[in-house]
């Protein structure tokens, strides 16, 4: 992208478009700011209409409604850029939060950069922020991740790259596959803190603080509702006094050797050399004995 300074309230011939987010569940924390301007533009561009019609209907905002999703973003994309070229303003949201975190909107947002047009974001609610905050695990850097690979195997390669990352991770999950999700974080990132805030702003907030294991075991019998953020405490940084296996389980240990070639006793071996530790305590956490 080349340099490109924004006046974002400099008068201009054309139109704006507004990044505009929507509560997360509480209707309370919709903006001012936000109401005015959904009732001010030409057009609210959403994720889903059907959403969004219920929050303006809540707030007596009638402007249009017309879907921009990952389906129909390129060619809606050409008919936002039209619009904003003659001079109309624009809205854009998601289903709830703030636009572009995980959400679609990318794209257009650089077609209007590359165009000239102003991009306007307006502040509001924002899942992995309000999780983070009241985690305990806050205060400092944070790696925002979004939603892990659906897939074991892709899962496990992504938490392999980022486990030296010292900032607290925040990541998006289902609550069908939240189980799983924070089972496998137990097993690969040990003793690790982690925070699972689901529910956010609703009446039935709920907020799970432990390690990785305690917070795996509480959910196991429990039916898990509403989107779910998951914080989880950082790794230590990679350095010449930390060899590259710390940040993973003893089985995960192991697995890297076996990925790598060596038959699983010799791999037993080598992991429990590297740990300092017996090989029978590393061939007991390999078999999940």
């Amino acid at each position: 992208m080349e340099l490109n300074i924004q006046k974002s309230f400099a008068e201009k011939e054309d139109g704006v478009l507004y990044l505009v987010p929507t509560p997360i569940g509480n209707l309370e924390d919709m903006t001012f700011r936000a109401v005015r301007i959904l009732k001010e533009a030409a057009v609210i561009f959403a994720e889903d209409t059907r959403q969004t019609r219920k929050l303006c209907s809540h707030f007596g905002i009638s402007t249009s409604l017309n879907s921009y999703h990952e389906h129909n973003k390129e060619q809606k994309g050409e008919r936002i850029i039209s619009l904003l070229k003659a001079g109309q303003t624009a809205a854009l949201v998601s289903d709830a939060g703030t636009p572009l975190v995980s959400d679609p909107g990318k794209e257009i947002v650089r077609s209007c950069i590359e165009e000239g047009i102003p991009v306007i974001a307006l502040p509001g609610a924002n899942a992995a922020v309000t999780a983070l905050t009241a985690s305990g695990l806050g205060g400092g850097p944070f790696y925002f991740y979004g939603f892990l690979p659906r897939k074991r195997k892709e899962r496990e390669d992504e938490l392999k790259k980022i486990a030296h990352v010292e900032a607290s991770f925040i990541f998006y999950e289902s609550p069908y596959r939240v189980k799983e999700t924070v089972a496998h974080l137990a097993a690969l990132w040990e003793n690790r803190q982690v925070v699972l805030a689901r529910e956010l702003t609703k009446k039935f907030e709920e907020l799970i603080r432990g390690s990785g294991a305690e917070v795996s075991d509480y959910l196991q019998d429990r039916e898990i509702k509403g989107e779910c953020c998951l914080i989880v405490e950082g790794g230590q940084a990679a350095s010449e006094q930390q060899a590259w296996w710390q940040g993973l389980g003893m089985k995960a240990h192991v697995t890297r050797y076996v990925e790598d070639g060596l038959p699983a006793k010799a791999a037993i071996k080598e992991a429990a050399k590297d740990r300092g530790v017996s090989k029978r305590e590393v061939y007991a956490a390999y078999h999940d004995l």
